[in-house]
């Protein structure tokens, strides 16, 4: 961050300064809401949660280097105290942000938003200097966060938005304005609490209306293969870009394939050139992603060589998703249990059974562990028993559903698609599929993990990369 006295921190968030001997000293380092994330220098921002109370840890955090606290209450050391923390954090971004004048890339969409973010993010810092959300930190405290992280050399910020409702967009936006806004896809992550795709549209078009116009440099960064992303067209008054395989997008994949290890290859079409592509991520869902990375990268003034080259070096920065670890035994782990929705489990499962082609041919399996995709509401059955399905359809050689009611649903598609026999089982919990997994695997397999976060499955990936003992994995 910006170094900022707590005098000029004060009048921007509207606090009043308790027990502060000094108001001119400055605050040099990161503004952190874990008292054990403290350096010398920072700021520390006391949430009150259902469990811990930030409050509680203000001694601690200033001991640790903290030159104040950010809280709502005084706490027996230097604080400012406001009535919100969480708006006063606000508050503190949008006034770094603007005087900084980075080029601030917002992006959402119903999936691929981490691992698109993290294709730009690479790829922009080839260029400058550039800061962006780590892992999933796309909401109303870890955008702030991330944009406080920002300094007098950052270029771009790069930023995850994150939204469960109408206006959340909106909101986000307006702490850390863009002056290019990306959205990816309109689909069926959080359904049951939007109410049908057309709300989610909705939502995340809120991106492209926050833009500033074409003369005051606003840029507009829409799918063309996403008819609901298409028609934000008209919502903004943003130049708009379009990306995708459709023929008339200005960045555009041609000749799209998979290597033999289910990494995607395609020749890339900017507005000033061709270039060709080979990333290190698995799955062909990748291709849009870094579509959409290059569209931004094209308009910051990257050449269509930089971007390929940056592109192919590009790899996968947060923990989860789509991790690929063979261990020394043969067998392949695909952790990509950090969160499920029906369009990246499909995509997930596409990659799966492209990386076991290589694998069947030398008498391995594909498996694909699954579990429940949450927060779809009246869609949950038919969209449970529709990735049972395509399991089948994929060929995936074994089906686990690991967990309650949706992940029988899971095991029940599969099934009444014509999966029999051994095929398909359906598991309790973590444990049981550990203990599954473990007497079957042998070398060559190839083993997809995947559901929502709530799930916990990363707890199967990681025990079987751990070779960890039963009772070291608790059942849930």
């Amino acid at each position: 961050m910006i170094a900022l006295s707590l005098a000029e921190i004060a009048e921007i968030v509207g606090g009043q300064s308790h027990d502060i001997p000094d108001q001119a000293v400055q605050v040099t380092g990161p503004v952190v809401i874990d008292s054990r994330q403290v350096e010398p220098g920072s700021l520390f921002a006391a949430f009150a949660g259902e469990n811990v109370d930030g409050h509680d840890y203000a001694r601690r955090a200033v001991d640790a280097g903290a030159v104040a606290v950010l809280a709502t209450r005084p706490v027996g050391a230097p604080a400012i105290v406001v009535d919100d923390v969480q708006t006063a954090l606000g508050a503190l971004a949008r006034a770094v942000v603007g005087r900084l004048g980075t080029k601030v890339v917002a992006l959402t969409g119903s999936a691929g938003k981490t691992s698109t973010k993290d294709l730009i993010a690479q790829v922009l810092q080839h260029k400058a200097p550039t800061v962006w959300t780590p892992g999933s930190l796309n909401n109303e405290i870890g955008l702030p966060l991330t944009a406080l992280r920002a300094d007098k050399d950052t270029q771009h910020l790069v930023l995850e938005m994150g939204a469960r409702g109408i206006g959340h967009i909106r909101y986000l936006t307006e702490l850390t304005p863009p002056s290019i806004g990306l959205v990816l896809n309109v689909g069926s992550a959080h359904i049951g609490e939007f109410g049908g795709r057309e709300q989610i549209a909705q939502a995340k078009g809120e991106m492209v209306e926050a833009l500033p116009s074409a003369e005051a440099g606003g840029i507009a960064v829409l799918n063309a293969d996403d008819p609901l992303v298409r028609a934000m067209e008209n919502r903004t008054h943003a130049r708009v870009t379009f990306f995708g395989e459709a023929e008339e997008a200005h960045v555009r994949a041609e000749n799209v394939r998979l290597t033999e290890t289910g990494q995607p290859s395609f020749r890339l079409h900017t507005p000033t050139g061709c270039s060709d592509v080979t990333l290190r991520l698995y799955g062909e869902h990748h291709v849009s992603n870094a579509l959409a990375a290059a569209a931004v990268a094209h308009e910051l003034g990257m050449s269509v060589d930089e971007i390929a080259t940056a592109l192919s070096e590009a790899g996968s920065l947060s923990r989860w998703r789509m991790e690929v670890t063979e261990r020394p035994d043969g067998v392949t782990i695909v952790n990509d249990a950090y969160n499920a929705n029906p369009e990246s489990m499909r995509a997930a499962l596409r990659a799966l059974a492209a990386m076991g082609k290589a694998a069947q041919a030398k008498g391995g399996r594909t498996w694909a562990v699954l579990g429940q995709m949450a927060e779809l509401g009246d869609e949950a059955l038919a969209e449970h028993d529709a990735v049972g399905r395509l399991a089948v359809r994929l060929n995936v050689s074994k089906l686990v559903a690991v967990g309650g009611r949706e992940a029988s649903w899971l095991q029940l598609g599969a099934y009444n698609e014509g999966s029999w026999g051994e095929e398909s089982v359906h598991v309790s919990d973590a444990r049981a599929a550990i203990d599954l997994l473990r007497r079957e695997l042998r070398p060559g397999d190839v083993v997809l993990v995947k559901a929502s976060r709530s799930v916990g499955l990363e707890r199967i990936a990681q025990a079987l990369l751990e070779n960890s003992t039963e009772g070291e994995v608790t059942g849930r």
